[in-house]
């Protein structure tokens, strides 16, 4: 039997290994056999275990593959747009099926699924993201919508398309949210001043402020509970 040969039926042996591990254990698997595993999905004629372990030297672990964006992706040799695809994918189907849990119920009573969405959706990102969280009057997420997206270390926040926004959804209420890629959460003099220029705006339209969350890579700071707002 040829070498060739010979390599192609260990791969399909460790594939189905792999495999059978995923589906009767998946917690049991290191983060570089799962990553291995959906990457052979996309490229079924090469092994992925390299380029598994360069995505995660890359990123810096898991959560940091899924969050990076496809041209971050496609600058690691062996990535092409299908295995870019398959990752994003992944990161994608992850992010819905957490943000799903904070429709289910009043945002301010799933305190913590709104967390964990937010840290699962914006904690790795390498530019700084703005969004807002609009509630309706029984504090239900109706929109969430990113407006604004920047460089490492700014994002451009207008606050008239901020209440402009508001008017547009009926939103009784909403929450802030930005990103630090630095990954330590602690609010700027900047992030005070326009939080505290969105609450003055939308005051008499009856639009309140719930709080204006920062997320970072070492945990989130809620600026209510600073007493800043």
């Amino acid at each position: 039997m040829a070498d060739d040969d010979t390599h192609a039926l260990d791969a399909k042996g460790h594939r189905a290994r792999l495999r059978a591990r995923l589906l009767a254990d998946p917690d049991g698997m290191l983060d570089h056999e799962l990553l291995e595993y959906l990457l052979a999905l996309a490229i079924p004629r090469q092994d992925t275990k390299p380029l598994a372990k360069a995505l995660l030297r890359e990123f810096g672990g898991l959560p940091g593959v899924f969050a990076a964006d496809s041209a971050a992706l496609a600058r690691v040799p062996g990535m092409g747009e299908t295995s870019a695809a398959a990752v994003r994918i992944a990161h994608a189907a992850a992010i819905r099926l957490v943000r799903t849990r904070t429709r289910e119920a009043p945002v301010l009573s799933n305190w913590q699924a709104l967390s964990d969405y937010l840290h699962a959706d914006m904690a790795h990102d390498m530019v700084e993201r703005f969004r807002v969280l609009h509630l309706n009057t029984r504090n239900m997420l109706v929109r969430d919508e990113v407006m604004a997206r920047g460089t490492i270390d700014e994002a451009a926040v207008h606050v008239r398309e901020v209440i402009k926004r508001a008017l547009d959804f009926g939103s009784a209420a909403m929450i802030l949210v930005h990103n630090h890629p630095s990954g330590d959460p602690s609010p700027s003099r900047a992030d005070i001043d326009i939080t505290r220029a969105i609450v003055a705006a939308g005051k008499p339209l009856n639009i309140a402020v719930h709080d204006h969350l920062i997320v970072g890579l070492n945990g989130q700071v809620s600026l209510r509970a600073k007493g800043l707002i």
